[in-house]
């Protein structure tokens, strides 16, 4: 049965009252921070309090711009006493999507990814679009809410990321939260995270990358070893997906004993999140969209395989289980 954007909102509302104390989980990146800072905004003197907690560490400068210049107040998991909180909610992700958000009994669930038959009272999972983002800004316009320039600029970077300024697949949904937010937004200070600086110390995951990477038929593979956050793979797999004539970007790499694949394309006739599922999703979690997916493994699940200390034994297995379960998409 389809429902109406304001009838939504009212089931969404159904599910607090004014005593609550609502908990917001995130995998905090710009997608899931703006979605995160609009749910804020929607319960705002409808409930007795709101806190929006990550379960990663952030270190991409985009992110970290993002948060100091829009003024975002995040929580760190491992810091957070659930016993304070009467209401859960996951928006930009879902339960399974890592272990980190085990432990909680959800409510709300608000996602643009692939359905994975989450436990929640309330549902709203939409995998064609192309953000979590637009489907906030549908809620917000429901509740007649005009966004300040902070919500409206993260919604506004958000979908723009998310759908590599629309390179990637959307719908004319995420057209109108687009053109909606670009009448609110500050798009200076938009512009200023797009570009922000990346830290000198990732420079030397740049150089580690060019010495080992592996070129096979249009396809690159790079694995980087340890690294002090996974979000060093998705930079490096979206920098080799812009070099010419390359249809496959695979990065990977060891952070708090889980191996990080991501997977990137050109988006012609592929489907990196099938991908990722055949080749890694019988020992960890994986998934994503045609042009983008991730997969993460425990290490605990890689007993019978490659010494982690060894990256080109590690880098030998993963382009061997991705061309013998995958084939050569």
């Amino acid at each position: 049965m389809l429902f109406s954007a304001s009838e939504k909102l009212n089931k969404f509302y159904s599910h607090f009252s004014g005593d609550d104390n609502v908990l917001i989980l995130i995998n905090a990146d710009p997608d899931a921070i703006a979605s995160a800072m609009a749910v804020k905004r929607l319960l705002w003197r409808r409930v007795a309090g709101v806190t929006v907690s990550r379960i990663n560490v952030i270190k991409r400068p985009d992110n970290l711009a993002m948060i100091r210049l829009l003024g975002v107040n995040l929580v760190h998991i491992e810091e957070i006493d659930k016993n304070k909180y009467s209401r859960f909610v996951i928006v930009d992700s879902q339960p399974e999507h890592n272990e980190a958000f085990a432990g909680f009994k959800y409510d709300v669930v608000i996602d643009h990814h692939p359905e994975t038959s989450p436990d929640a009272e309330f549902l709203d999972i939409r995998p064609g679009y192309g953000a979590t983002a637009s489907i906030m800004t549908e809620y917000l316009r429901a509740a007649r809410i005009k966004p300040s320039y902070k919500l409206a600029t993260a919604l506004y970077y958000a979908i723009k990321t998310d759908t590599s300024n629309f390179e990637r697949k959307a719908l004319v949904e995420d057209v109108r939260a687009f053109q909606f937010l670009f009448r609110h937004a500050n798009i200076h200070i938009a512009r200023k995270i797009e570009q922000a600086e990346l830290s000198f110390d990732f420079l030397k995951y740049f150089r580690t990358a060019l010495e080992s990477m592996r070129k096979r038929k249009g396809r690159i593979f790079v694995h980087i070893g340890h690294v002090i956050n996974p979000d060093v793979c998705v930079l490096l797999a979206d920098f080799f997906i812009r070099i010419n004539n390359i249809k496959w970007s695979i990065v990977s790499g060891v952070c708090n004993n889980v191996l990080v694949v991501i997977f990137r394309n050109d988006g012609l006739r592929k489907n990196a999140g099938r991908v990722a599922k055949e080749s890694f999703g019988h020992i960890g979690s994986a998934g994503g969209h045609k042009s983008m997916a991730r997969a993460e493994i425990p290490v605990s699940a890689l007993k019978e395989h490659p010494d982690l200390k060894n990256n080109e034994m590690v880098l030998k297995w993963i382009i061997a289980q991705i061309e013998k379960k995958a084939g050569k998409k």
